[in-house]
């Protein structure tokens, strides 16, 4: 706040409710109404608040209320003692206003940081799940009673930070990624934050943290679909894949996890707020603190709940698999090294598999799966490639599916990322090809504009179209569903594949660029998260690590550490039945997330009733 324009109490209260309008117990002075500030704003319960809000507003509603006539009743502000700005200064540019509400919530700002921060240690490679909630209860109460403009300027603050550290294994590609990115997903975090500012205001108090869940549902449904089919990093059930909500995911998929964390965060925040209040109302009594015990009461309730979920495990029959993990020349932007070298990498390993079983060392496996991008060459325009390929496919004897880049048969410059079907009779045959390409990475949108301004895009020289079809592929004596590297996040590429009869997933991945980076990890735990969801075992063949075999139940049976030449053997159930969440389907995201936008439109129509009522008096 601006020298010489602080009307604040001297005793002005902190905390939880410090921001709430009107006089509070416990309070020695009575803040005063309409102490003029720079920019138009007043004090509101000894803090400024934008819009010109008093103590006696109606519930903020995200628009701001215009200011109410003077009466008898009313004193006016006091006249100012410096010459009256010109017209055009009257009204601060957007900038200046975005600076004074920055500086007024520089505190506020300060601790939604701290919040956002960890809740990035929440996420691998850190993964302190338990800092999820403290995150989620924390955003609440930095949000409870503010302006929507507040919310949101709390909810980026919150957000920025969290994605800087979540997704810093973009440094890779340069920091301009990592910050770009970055602000991107806040910007949903900012809208999130402007929700939850809203639907504090709601009548039925005990409701809140139920608002609190479903925006958060909003959020995550957005932010996994927009812009240019979305990018799902970071969400909450990605942090806890081996907390008590990883359960749930049986029942409602991600989203039901998301909501059990979310839920839970709220009646934290709700119980440590309600015993905030009865501190500064004179002190704690059992009767007083009855409902703060029942918001935690809450909270166990639905952190026990998945507990209660059964995991399905039990399987008619299982196959003998082997992953193969060839390795790449180095980490990085660069990891293809010279042409043809990761392909003769997993020749080698699928080479040496054979001698040892060959040798009686291993037993032979009834298939083999190969990585994404196992051939850096397309085998069908490589003569060398498909003799390499076809070479290390008879020599274990047993069907091999294969990454490899595809050049795209009749549209002219496109690639296709595909894993085929390799069998040691008959050559390749089926082939599944990835759906969702990651945009910048695999395909440049708008390319003919944006290359002459970020000439890095031309790193990316073709790009990769999208399949139309499920990757549900016989592989020798098994059915597996093949996702490819970042689908695993998607929801529903994951759910219809297993839906169209896959017994088995598979996730063919190329972390090589993130390597040693947190990403692979990150990427992992998605598979354990799927494995429960559709009650299937998910096995991650990566081209440089991490490779994992992780049962239906979400155990990791196997993994291999990063940058090494590893083979895993395993024998994995084949499953037909399905879970809950695979009948379902997203419906209960559509319906928590449908909530929590009806929730922020209720709070609007309610604070604006509240205006009109106030201005017919």
């Amino acid at each position: 706040m601006p020298s010489g324009s602080d009307t604040t109490a001297e005793t002005a209260p902190t905390g939880p409710d410090a921001d709430r309008p009107g006089p509070r117990s416990g309070s020695a002075v009575t803040p005063p109404t309409g102490g003029a500030i720079e920019g138009g704003d007043t004090v509101e319960g000894g803090e400024a608040v934008e819009g010109g809000e008093t103590g006696t507003a109606a519930p903020a509603t995200g628009s701001e209320p215009s200011a109410p006539e003077p009466s008898a009743s009313q004193p006016t502000a006091p006249e100012p003692t410096a010459p009256e700005p010109s017209t055009g200064e009257r009204r601060p540019g957007r900038l200046r206003r975005l600076g004074l509400l920055a500086r007024r919530e520089a505190r506020r700002s300060a601790l939604a940081a701290a919040a956002g921060l960890a809740l990035g240690l929440a996420f691998p490679p850190f993964g302190v799940w338990p800092l999820s909630l403290v995150a989620v209860a924390a955003l609440a109460l930095l949000t409870h009673g503010r302006t929507a403009r507040q919310g949101a300027w709390t909810g980026f603050a919150f957000g920025v930070p969290f994605f800087l550290l979540l997704l810093k294994w973009l440094i890779v590609v340069g920091w301009d990624a990592v910050i770009g990115l970055s602000i991107v997903q806040a910007a949903f975090l900012a809208l999130m934050g402007a929700g939850l500012a809203l639907v504090s205001r709601l009548p039925v108090p005990a409701l809140w943290p139920l608002w609190t869940a479903c925006l958060w549902i909003a959020e995550e449904w957005a932010r996994d679909r927009v812009p240019f089919g979305g990018f799902p990093w970071g969400r909450l059930a990605f942090a806890n894949t081996g907390s008590p909500y990883t359960p749930l995911a049986a029942l409602g998929g991600a989203p039901l996890v998301t909501f059990g964390v979310a839920v839970t965060g709220g009646a934290l925040a709700s119980a440590a707020l309600l015993l905030w209040r009865l501190h500064r109302a004179g002190g704690l009594s059992p009767r007083g603190a009855l409902p703060a015990a029942g918001a935690v009461a809450v909270a166990a309730v639905v952190t026990v709940a998945g507990f209660a979920v059964p995991i399905p495990t039990a399987a008619a029959d299982s196959v003998d698999i082997a992953v193969v993990q060839g390795n790449v020349q180095q980490p990085g932007m660069d990891f293809l090294g010279r042409p043809m070298m990761i392909l003769d990498n997993h020749v080698k390993a699928t080479l040496n598999l054979a001698k040892d079983v060959k040798a009686g060392r291993i037993a032979k496996p009834d298939l083999v799966i190969w990585p994404e991008n196992a051939s850096d060459l397309d085998p069908f325009q490589y003569r060398e490639a498909y003799a390499r390929i076809d070479e290390a496919v008879k020599a274990i004897g047993v069907p091999v599916l294969v990454g490899a880049l595809v050049d795209h048969p009749t549209k002219q410059g496109y690639v296709e990322n595909q894993g085929i079907v390799w069998d040691p009779k008959s050559g390749p045959g089926a082939s599944y090809t990835k759906q969702h390409p990651v945009p910048f990475g695999e395909y440049v949108p708008f390319r003919k504009e944006l290359s002459k301004i970020i000439t890095r895009l031309q790193r990316v020289p073709r790009d990769f179209y999208p399949g139309d079809h499920t990757g549900v592929l016989n592989v020798g004596p098994a059915r597996l569903g093949d996702v490819i590297c970042f689908e695993v996040a998607y929801d529903e590429i994951v759910r219809d594949t297993v839906n169209a009869g896959a017994r088995a997933i598979v996730v063919q991945t190329n972390n090589a660029t993130y390597g040693r980076s947190g990403q692979p990890e990150q990427q992992l735990v998605m598979s354990k998260l799927r494995a429960i969801e559709h009650g299937r075992p998910v096995i991650t063949a990566a081209t440089s690590g991490i490779s994992a075999v992780v049962s239906p139940d979400g155990t990791i049976e196997q993994r291999t550490k990063e940058f090494t030449q590893d083979v895993l053997t395993a024998r994995i159930p084949l499953r037909d039945g399905k879970t809950l969440a695979d009948r379902v389907g997203a419906i209960p995201e559509w319906v928590l997330a449908m909530v929590g936008v009806l929730s922020c439109a209720a709070a609007i129509t309610i604070g604006r009733r509240g205006r009109t009522d106030e201005k017919g008096q």
